[in-house]
């Protein structure tokens, strides 16, 4: 077990190294410091005198792997590379280009990022699952034709549907819950029941009908048949047997989702003014601040690649068939 979880951090310690470097050649190799200094300051016609000076500021100034001028091992340290991307892979975020502690900031805004992303997560796979479980336990029948159709219309409609329709129709018209904001403590709850509630429809419709899938292919297995021949009930069947066997799929994108639930919502915090994590991405992308949105790739990055690892094991403990490999 030990040498299976070492394993696949190696694994995943060579790719965050791979990410890392890709990401650095893709903000500073493709789009240049002296691009990023003309965006910052705001338009094609500044001067390179402007342009020096933002570089000097923000330690953009030096090369990017060596420093031909910097002697010994201080070739490789007085770089951009080094300065800036290799201490990520220790989590230290540095400083955005405004100014501010993103290490610090990061901190601040996971805690609305969480308190939006777990009931979201937890209800919307119950939700998915118990709604999948009933078409499947009504196969056949009036009630599944209607909740497949009503699966494809659901999976069919852009998230920013149900954000807007929500905000029109419990703010607006029934005033049931505010447009957006966000507070702390008992009061935060009446800034998220809209925001879970869009977060639950818009993922019911894709996950319910393939879950819905999943159980119908285990319906038709052996072990069904043979539980079925015992007397077991059809409801102990499909919640006994068929749910517990169909849990690796499953596990495949929960496990691997939970992790990314740090990172917040772009679209959901960004319209219900939550400060989370995903808001503080879109504002870093709407003011150009690139050491903010390199910072939340590579955090991405790390944090899907635990999803998967923690996945790999997942597997093991669900399912005895499979092997340490």
């Amino acid at each position: 077990m030990s040498t299976y979880i070492l394993r696949r951090l190696l694994y995943g310690v060579l790719i965050l190294v791979g990410v890392n470097l890709f990401t650095f050649i893709l903000f500073f190799a493709v789009n240049t410091p002296d691009d990023m200094a003309r965006l910052s300051i705001g338009g094609q016609r500044v001067s390179q005198e402007a342009i020096e000076q933002w570089k000097v500021e923000h330690g953009y100034d030096k090369p990017l792997f060596y420093n031909s001028e910097a002697p010994g091992m201080d070739s490789l340290r007085q770089t951009i590379f080094y300065e800036h991307s290799l201490p990520l892979l220790t989590l230290d975020f540095g400083m955005s280009d405004s100014g501010r502690d993103i290490g610090l900031e990061i901190r601040e805004r996971i805690g609305p990022s969480l308190a939006l992303a777990l009931p979201s997560f937890f209800l919307g796979l119950l939700a998915s699952v118990a709604f999948a479980m009933l078409l499947v336990y009504f196969k056949s029948t009036a009630l599944d034709f209607w909740g497949v159709v009503l699966c494809v219309i659901l999976l069919s409609i852009s998230s920013l549907f149900y954000i807007i329709a929500g905000q029109w129709l419990f703010a607006k018209v029934l005033r049931l819950v505010p447009y957006s904001g966000f507070a702390d403590g008992v009061g935060m709850l009446r800034f998220l029941v809209l925001p879970v509630l869009v977060a639950i429809i818009s993922r019911l419709g894709p996950e319910a009908r393939f879950y819905r899938t999943l159980f119908l292919e285990e319906m038709g297995k052996d072990y069904v048949r043979t539980a079925r021949a015992k007397g077991l009930s059809e409801s102990w069947v499909l919640w006994r047997h068929v749910l517990r066997n169909a849990a690796l799929p499953i596990l495949t994108g929960t496990v691997a989702a939970i992790p990314l639930l740090f990172m917040g919502s772009l679209i959901s915090e960004s319209f219900f003014g939550i400060p989370g994590l995903g808001s503080y991405t879109i504002d870093a992308i709407n003011a150009q601040d690139f050491s903010i949105v390199r910072a939340m790739v590579f955090l991405g990055s790390m944090l899907y690649i635990v999803g998967l690892i923690l996945s790999d094991i997942s597997y093991t403990l669900v399912d005895p068939r499979v092997r340490f490999s």
